[in-house]
């Protein structure tokens, strides 16, 4: 009942308790034996309540089962409907619904694909427990090391080319004198100035 307010739920959850135990009191109605009633939801405005209802049925005799208490709920609609009026002291008594509850049947399939998916999943692990690798258990190849002398020259060469050339003495010599040139520079151009 997410996103209902406060008000709605507390009235759902006494239609569900006002309806599930007056239908075998009050009702007396053989249709309604094994009928379960499995969540009620009431709209925001309190007009509709949709009662969702399930039964417990007899192997191969479901769907017969299940439309003759869909008829006999049907039937008792208006009763139920002025039970739960009495009930909750509400000015407007909501609308009845009643809908089929399709989830426990569908959690029972549900539970029955899991039963097999274990039971494969068990024999997967009973094969695999006996089970040899074709052929070696590690197929990757891995980079073996090479004793070659003329390798790792390669690869020292190969590093020559990362590093950044040294600059020769003389280069050192020019960039120097240039950088004095410029400081003097600058501090003649501070005196003129000032």
């Amino acid at each position: 009942m997410a996103g209902t307010n406060p008000r709605a739920a507390r009235i759902a959850a006494l239609i569900q308790r006002v309806i599930a135990s007056n239908m075998e009191m009050q009702l007396h109605d053989k249709r309604l034996a094994n009928v379960t009633i499995t969540e009620v939801r009431v709209t925001n405005d309190l007009q509709i309540a949709k009662i969702y209802w399930t039964q417990l049925g007899h192997a191969g005799k479901e769907q017969g089962e299940r439309q003759r208490a869909k008829q006999a709920l049907e039937q008792a609609k208006g009763r139920l409907r002025s039970l739960v009026g009495a009930k909750a002291g509400l000015r407007l008594t909501p609308q009845l619904q009643f809908i089929f509850d399709e989830v426990p049947g569908e959690a029972t399939e549900i539970e029955d694909i899991l039963a097999v998916a274990r039971k494969r999943d068990e024999e997967l692990a009973r094969a695999r427990a006996t089970a040899q690798y074709a052929g070696d258990e590690d197929p990757y190849k891995h980079p073996e090391e090479r004793e070659d002398d003329d390798w790792d020259d390669d690869e020292d060469d190969e590093d020559d080319w990362d590093e950044e050339p040294e600059e020769s003495e003389a280069d050192e010599a020019e960039s120097d004198e240039s950088d004095d040139a410029e400081s003097d520079s600058d501090d003649m151009d501070g005196a003129a100035q000032a």
